[in-house]
């Protein structure tokens, strides 16, 4: 069962715009719903004008009339595997005076598995799948600003019993929640801004604590620039930057005696012991998440010692020195960049393109995208435009809007 976990969480993990180097759990929390972010580099924090705002911005509720309904249903990894579908289904619905209400649902069909036992014979196939059930709200702080919250839980059912799992051991369900920030006319008229911080929450295990991964916590910071607003005519520009705060260490000699571990908290010697002889933790291990809001713009530059790069237990001559090889850049690296241009033509028509750009993740890949919208219906569609890269290249998404 645990090489089953590890075969899905891998295909998943090498597919996904994040970070490489960070270990997290519940990555499909940060797949970019929405034909229209599609369209606009995935760049939508600041933007956010409809009930996908739920996800992207909770604040941006608060200054969204009436209610919405909105779905999506596209492909996932479609040059991978043909039976892989996300799903998207969200509403808003305003109460004058107290705020906006919203949530969503994402279903992530992982498809039909081969399932295997300890001694890799086949037992039975099964399907596997992830859910998530978000509640939101948005209330204005000002007539220029918001503030919003979400609250969610997740479910992985990774493997059934029977398929070479114990009972329970592939299932997993969590908790966690996103805080937000909007705010229009930010330092000029036409330039608005949306900060969020979501999935905060517990470390997330399938099998037993100590083999805990934490949740994908993120960082979303973005502008609007609204270039050109007149009566037929609107241009703007966006821009969002994504930071994983997921803190994750190697294995590093913090005491310099070139052994992973040995001693225990306390710095006596124990066997098996994961820390060193001055009380410092040496093998790879991760940060909770209310450390690694701020010790994940660290980990990837401060190590404060050798790394264990062959994963030996040892620091071989080859190794030693390499702790001064990092540096802020690392850090830097590890921020994605999306960019958006969308033009309106009346309340009816829209056009988009934008690029999507993650030097980590080797994602470079621009996107193009368009809508029509009529009355209280909508209907827009996005295309990520590349060779390689981004999990969804050269793959069409639509999306459907109703307002009432």
């Amino acid at each position: 069962m645990k090489r089953q976990i590890l075969i899905l969480s891998t295909v998943f993990l090498a597919h996904t715009a994040i970070q490489a180097q960070s270990t997290a759990s519940a990555i499909f929390l940060l797949i970019a719903p929405g034909a229209t972010a599609g369209g606009t580099g995935e760049a939508q924090v600041a933007a956010a004008t409809d009930a996908y705002a739920s996800y992207w911005n909770p604040a941006a509720l608060a200054f969204l009339p009436r209610g919405e309904v909105v779905y999506q249903r596209a492909a996932w990894l479609p040059n991978l595997a043909n039976d892989m579908v996300y799903n998207y289904i969200g509403g808003r619905y305003n109460i004058p005076d107290v705020g906006t209400f919203g949530g969503h649902i994402i279903y992530l069909d992982l498809g039909e598995q081969e399932g295997r036992d300890e001694y890799n014979n086949p037992t039975i196939n099964f399907s596997s799948s992830m859910l998530a059930a978000t509640v939101s709200f948005g209330t204005k702080m000002s007539p220029l600003s918001s503030v919003g919250f979400n609250a969610k839980i997740i479910h992985q059912n990774l493997a059934e019993s029977g398929a070479g799992a114990e009972e329970g051991e592939g299932v997993s369900t969590d908790f966690a929640f996103d805080i937000s920030y909007y705010r229009q006319q930010f330092l000029f008229s036409r330039l608005d801004l949306g900060v969020a911080v979501s999935n905060i929450g517990p470390k997330i295990a399938f099998i037993d604590e100590d083999q805990a991964d934490p949740a994908p916590t993120n960082l979303k910071l973005g502008f609007k620039w609204r270039i050109v607003e007149t009566q037929y005519n609107r241009l703007s520009f966006l821009y969002d930057m994504n930071k994983l705060l997921v803190a994750s260490y190697p294995s590093i000699d913090h005491d310099g005696d070139q052994i992973i571990g040995g001693f225990d908290e306390n710095g006596d010697p124990s066997a098996g012991g994961e820390y060193g002889d001055n009380g410092k933790r040496e093998v790879a291990h991760t940060d909770p998440w209310y450390l690694a809001l701020v010790t994940s713009w660290f980990d990837d530059w401060r190590f404060g010692g050798d790394i264990d790069r062959d994963g030996s237990g040892l620091i071989e001559e080859e190794e030693v020195g390499n702790k001064n090889e990092a540096t802020i850049l690392d850090e830097l690296d590890t921020i994605t960049h999306n960019f958006g241009f969308e033009y309106w033509y009346s309340t009816y028509f829209a056009i988009r393109a934008g690029f999507i750009y993650d030097k980590l993740g080797k994602i470079w890949n621009p996107t193009f995208g368009a809508g029509i919208h009529y009355g209280p219906y909508g209907f827009d569609f996005g295309y990520i435009y590349g060779e390689e890269g981004h999990p969804l290249t050269n793959t069409m998404r639509f999306s459907l809007n109703m307002a009432f």
